[in-house]
């Protein structure tokens, strides 16, 4: 017996609910189903939003022969086959389209091996990923792509899609409350959404209402992944609302992370990335709570461990911002790269044997603690040829106003 979800699979573009930004008229993937000029491409999106479907639909339309393989169980064997079927279907005039689930689970070698049968027009690739193909896929083979990208779906789209799977089921659902409770169940993807159905059906229940069908629900699943691009889209958007001194937004990415499964190590980690990185000299004590945060975390446990954490992100969030240092310390390293020759100044060398103090090592330095109030006015610190460089420009934000007036007096040469 065939699961709901392969039965309820459409066959056309008609019954096909959801990503209308690629499919309406004017644009251009609809255009090249349309004239029949499909090119190879890149599906990109959540499970659940249609890219196997949206395959199929697309080999019918162009009248290609459809076969697939699966970079989960499937590999280089698999596709000289495909490869071998191909030239047979290219001899009765037929395009081969493939379609490749999961593609960015295959490594370089096999990611090239596609490369010389797309060039040749042999197969068509159709390749699905719910991971960032721009980090997943070889440059060379991303580059004869074209990346289209589907979004969850949305409450309406869902709502077409429960109506079919009920009518298939033969299922009557007048609760509005209880269809709302499915809809929010399935986060956008209908297959999730078409399991429940099913899930419903085969239990039999003798009313649908919200406590019944709550029953059969197990807790909302949240949309995270450990080590793939919705993890590090939700990462960045709490470093962006701390950067951004949303103290709110911080919070409820966290939340978010910490529900779908994340360390809080990894969010402690990032805190202290943001406190050098966004906030810097303008509140220095925001790397020491952060840090602080960090250590309660590793001694008391997850309970109180993730408040400790939560608190050093509200801090962050409100604290003032400088990128100062960070900008300075990177136009330091490309200068340090471009100039990494020049030798050290004489005077700033050390000079541990006789010999090398003959030969003028340390001759000119004078000793900052033997100046007045402590600084060597006027000497200098970088290669000769380089000159006095001022990579560090302090903001007018927080401590940074003060280092700023210091600053001013430091770099007076008299």
């Amino acid at each position: 017996m065939k699961p709901l979800a392969e039965s309820l699979r459409p066959q056309n573009l008609a019954d096909f609910f959801g990503q209308s930004h690629l499919l309406n008229d004017t644009h251009p993937l609809k255009q090249a189903i349309d004239n029949q000029q499909l090119h190879s491409m890149i599906l990109w999106g959540p499970s659940g939003t249609g890219k196997t479907t949206l395959a199929r639909i697309i080999a019918g339309q162009v009248g290609g022969h459809f076969t697939q393989i699966s970079a989960v169980l499937d590999g280089v064997k698999e596709l000289r086959i495909v490869v071998e079927n191909a030239k047979k279907f290219q001899n009765i005039g037929q395009k081969t389209v493939l379609f490749v689930d999961e593609i960015h689970r295959f490594n370089k070698a096999q990611q090239d091996a596609f490369l010389p049968h797309i060039e040749s027009g042999l197969i068509t690739l159709i390749g699905a990923t719910t991971e960032n193909p721009s980090f997943e896929l070889n440059r060379a083979l991303l580059s004869r792509l074209s990346v289209y990208v589907l979004n969850a779906l949305n409450a309406q789209e869902l709502s077409q899609i429960l109506d079919r799977a009920l009518e298939h089921e033969s299922l009557q659902l007048t609760d509005e409350a209880v269809r709302l409770q499915i809809i929010n169940a399935s986060s956008g993807d209908a297959r999730r959404l078409i399991n429940i159905v099913e899930q419903i059906a085969l239990a039999k229940l003798d009313r649908l209402d919200a406590d019944s069908v709550g029953q059969l629900l197990q807790e909302k699943i949240s949309v995270f992944d450990k080590g793939g691009d919705i993890f590090y889209q939700q990462l960045s958007a709490f470093h962006k609302s701390v950067r951004g001194s949303s103290p709110d937004g911080a919070l409820y990415w966290m939340a978010r992370m910490l529900v779908g499964g994340c360390d809080p190590k990894t969010i402690a980690r990032r805190l202290l990335a943001i406190a050098s990185e966004d906030i810097g000299n303008a509140d220095p004590r925001a790397l020491e709570i952060t840090l602080n945060a960090w250590h309660v975390f590793e001694r008391v446990g997850s309970s109180e461990g993730n408040r400790a954490i939560a608190q050093a992100a509200v801090y962050c969030a409100v604290a003032p911002k400088s990128n100062a240092v960070y900008k300075a310390f990177n136009q330091a390293m490309g200068e340090a790269k471009e100039t990494c020759d020049l030798p050290v100044p004489m005077h700033l060398c050390n000079a541990p044997t006789g010999l090398m103090n003959d030969l003028g090592y340390g001759e000119g330095y004078r000793y900052a603690h033997d100046e007045p109030n402590g600084v060597a006015k006027g000497q200098t610190y970088f290669p000769s040829a380089l000159g006095e460089q001022e990579y560090y420009v302090p903001t007018d934000r927080g401590l940074e106003i003060k280092i700023s007036e210091k600053l001013e007096t430091l770099r007076q040469k008299k």
